[in-house]
């Protein structure tokens, strides 16, 4: 198996946290890869006409995207419990890391209009309303974090990629102040050793 990767993408980080927890990371060839936005990588649009990260080969050769697919493909494979069956509960994860990645897609997002565009053209309203979206999802996690207990799913693990990544690029978006309660569960989730492996930039 093989992925495009980036050290700061935390969409490949989703997907590499999923493979520590299943226990196949060092099956999965890492290939570094220069995605960008706007200076697309013809090697990544070859076999992902997007051009992002994380793209996946499977050992027969299919090509898998987006984090989402190429997770419920690793679950599926070998045997995890990443997602729940079909049911109440599996339409409760599923609906927990559709959150997850919107705050996260919101972040990247605002990422990119401060470190992407030329600064004459930056748009702050347009900044604000993407981490207006994290600020809400944050209110949300605030409420849910103390029930998720000892859970590592899709989900879960989404979050705390996300709030990861919130470290990682925004270390002024001091999160934690208004939200202890996801801060204990994000500093207990962080010492796991899927997610010390996958730190940004390892």
């Amino acid at each position: 198996m093989k992925i495009h990767f980036s050290p700061a993408s935390p969409f490949v980080r989703k997907c590499l946290v999923a493979a520590h927890e299943l226990g196949v990371a060092d099956r999965i060839e890492k290939m570094p890869s220069a995605a960008h936005p706007v200076n697309r990588n013809p090697v990544i649009v070859e076999s992902n006409p997007l051009g992002q990260v994380p793209t996946f080969f499977t050992d027969d050769g299919t090509v898998l995207f987006d984090s989402h697919v190429i997770v419920e493909y690793l679950n599926a494979e070998f045997g995890g419990k990443l997602l729940p069956p079909a049911g109440p509960a599996r339409w409760n994860v599923l609906t927990e890391h559709a959150l997850a990645d919107g705050m996260l897609g919101a972040t990247l997002l605002a990422r990119y209009e401060m470190a992407v565009r030329p600064e004459p053209l930056r748009w702050t309203a347009w900044t604000d309303g993407q981490l207006d979206k994290v600020w809400a999802g944050l209110r949300w996690l605030e409420q849910a974090a103390p029930g998720f207990g000892n859970r590592v799913d899709i989900a879960t693990i989404t979050f705390g990629c996300a709030l990861g990544y919130l470290d990682f690029r925004f270390a002024e978006f001091d999160w934690r102040e208004g939200a202890p309660a996801t801060a204990a569960w994000f500093a207990e989730f962080s010492e796991r050793p899927s997610m010390k492996a996958t730190f940004p930039g390892v």
